[in-house]
């Protein structure tokens, strides 16, 4: 029992070590050039799996600030899975919970987290929209309008889809910037930016009943915010509807019960 206690405790400063090898010094009686194999092989494997997992993440800083973040990440981020398509989703709950920013660091930096973890999610999501019962040509005003099981949407305070080194926000934009992120039937993921009435409409189609018609939650939609010209909204949402049916973020629509 001892014997094993001590091969734990090993295995711990082992581990501790390779996380962090300028504070937790190495156990005892292993040659340092061993161990500096396995430090090179952990930590490079991170490196590259991270940085083709955030590539607009890593491409935003210097290497030596995205080394260590990483870095950062090793050392104090306990990881709750074991599985490497469920890393993007440790390293966003690490910058948004534990990472400790300073001032030279981007505010955004979170929310570009999320998005980029938001595309790699998508792209290995099982569900599919097999079950959909209705027309892919169905009518989105008169029938009950249909979102895929792989259109997200999220509201962002930075346009984090136009993120680049030549592009980099120093403040919120005055706007929320909603995105519909979607997985097209090519496997393609692909985004478009609505603005805040598409995006309530999206919203109002994701939570219907199955029972609205388009046309209902539009008008719906028009009480909702006050919107002075019902027939335009009308107009303006069968366009939006045609529009969100085209690009795959809608498969078509339901008869009306």
């Amino acid at each position: 029992m001892a014997e094993h206690r001590d091969f734990q405790d090993k295995q711990y400063a082992f581990a501790a070590h390779l996380r962090d090898p300028a504070h937790a010094p190495a156990p005892a009686g292993i040659e340092d050039r061993r161990l500096a194999v396995y430090r090179s092989l952990f930590f490079n494997n991170l490196y590259n799996l991270l940085s083709t997992m955030f590539p607009v993440l890593k491409k935003i800083h210097s290497d030596d600030r995205w080394r260590y973040m990483i870095r950062e990440f090793m050392k104090h981020h306990k990881a709750k899975t074991p599985y490497f398509l469920q890393l993007p989703e440790e390293f966003l709950a690490f910058l948004k919970e534990e990472y400790a920013a300073d001032a030279g660091d981007y505010p955004f930096l979170a929310e570009l987290a999320h998005y980029e973890y938001v595309e790699l999610a998508l792209s290995v999501e099982t569900a599919d929209n097999s079950a959909f019962d209705g027309d892919p040509d169905g009518d989105l005003l008169a029938g009950v309008p249909v979102k895929s099981e792989l259109a997200w949407t999220f509201a962002y305070r930075y346009p984090v889809h136009r993120i680049a080194p030549d592009y980099l926000p120093e403040a919120p934009a005055e706007q929320p910037v909603y995105l519909s992120i979607y997985r097209r039937s090519d496997d393609k993921v692909r985004f478009l930016e609505l603005n805040a009435v598409t995006a309530a409409l999206l919203d109002a189609i994701d939570n219907n009943d199955g029972t609205k018609s388009g046309e209902e939650l539009l008008r719906s939609l028009a009480q909702t915010i006050h919107f002075p010209n019902v027939d335009a909204l009308l107009t303006h949402g069968k366009a939006a509807l045609e529009e969100m049916r085209q690009l795959e973020i809608l498969i078509g629509a339901r008869s009306a019960s």
